[in-house]
């Protein structure tokens, strides 16, 4: 491992002297281009550089400890050699992890859906809470968000809702929101107090950009229809709805968000790129035969993965097996907890596949 490190290390020499070439120095865009590439590489460098004068320091401390006859300055010695161990068995851990290849995917954009399970009208307002709960912590990042479709229940609930949330990393923050959420609480409508049980399904999807995916339009039947969303009666008159079908697949996405016919099929199209990109890459994964289990960011859209236990006031994430006793600052958006455990495990598990 450490010889990969090192020869990382020559490239940020490398891109140190390329850099420093008048013919770079006049030419921002290739200055911009080496500067972001050694950006990238440059924590990987500095932490081989510290275990580097740690094991100097190291083999110092193991020679006093060798010649020294002092009771105390051996006693430093193995002091000494303690700490530095330590140090580098950590930072040694450092380096594997970020070795670890990214997931190319991580920095896109994200098209999320949220669909009511069983439950009934329950299950579509806790579809709607879900949905409410993803665009706080959107706005909390600093995100911006924007709906693509939704099917409410009447009574303040969705049956489905799909929306787009846009910003730096946030596939890489919501992709282990996928799967199965579970909620326990009193509905308003029981009259016995008795708690029910509802779901609804998340699914989380990149954003994919035409060229990523190509889609025959022979493969698209595209239909028109009058929108019951915003915009009444103008909408309803012009069928400015679209609804398009991927033939081959069977997939069916339809979009009513705007006034214009021509925007609401880009954003129809959007979806299903998202999905038939999603499709792929389920099919590569299965064709190398990774193990699901060790993708917690990956979840199968059956798998239930948390519970939102409102007498108790505790969520709980099944995959790792995290409680926490503050529901009402969760559905408010407070989900990092989560997700920063659900991402170290991951990289925990990558991490020993590969060892």
């Amino acid at each position: 491992m450490l010889d990969k490190v090192r020869l990382i290390e020559e490239r940020y020499e490398e891109l140190n002297r390329l850099m420093a070439q008048p013919e770079v120095a006049i030419d921002p865009a290739r200055l911009m281009e080496y500067a972001q590439e050694q950006a990238q590489i440059g924590d990987l460098v500095q932490a081989l550089r510290r275990y580097s004068t740690l094991d100097r320091e190291l083999a110092d401390a193991r020679s006093l400890l060798e010649t020294e006859e002092d009771p105390e300055m051996r006693q430093m010695a193995e002091e000494e050699i303690t700490r530095i161990e330590g140090e580098m068995r950590e930072l040694y851990g450092q380096m594997r992890a970020m070795l670890l290849p990214k997931d190319p995917r991580d920095d896109k954009n994200v098209i999320m859906e949220v669909r009511a399970g069983t439950g009934g009208d329950e299950a579509g307002l806790f579809a709607a809470d879900l949905y409410r709960m993803y665009i706080r912590y959107a706005e909390l990042r600093r995100w911006k968000t924007e709906i693509l479709s939704f099917h409410d229940t009447g009574v303040g609930g969705y049956k489905e809702v799909i929306f787009q949330i846009r910003g730096r990393g946030a596939y890489s923050r919501l992709k282990y929101e996928s799967g199965v959420h579970r909620v326990q609480r009193v509905p308003m409508t029981e009259a016995q107090g008795r708690i029910h049980t509802s779901t609804a399904t998340v699914a989380v999807l990149p954003e994919v950009e035409e060229f990523e995916i190509e889609i025959d339009p022979a493969d698209i039947q595209t239909d028109v229809y009058g929108s019951s969303g915003p915009g009444g009666q103008h909408m309803q008159k012009n069928a400015t709805a679209v609804r398009l079908t991927h033939k081959p697949t069977g997939l069916v996405v339809s979009c009513e968000s705007e006034r214009s016919q021509t925007q609401n099929k880009e954003r129809a199209m959007s979806v299903l790129r998202a999905r038939l990109y999603e499709m792929e890459e389920e099919r590569r994964q299965a064709e190398r035969g990774e193990a699901r289990r060790l993708q917690v960011g990956t979840a199968e859209r059956s798998e239930k993965i948390r519970t939102y236990n409102y007498p108790q006031n505790r969520v709980t994430d099944h995959r790792i097996g995290l409680s926490i006793y503050r529901l009402e600052s969760i559905m408010n958006g407070d989900i990092d907890e989560f997700i920063d455990e659900l991402a170290t495990t991951e990289q925990a598990e990558r991490l020993q596949a590969v060892a």
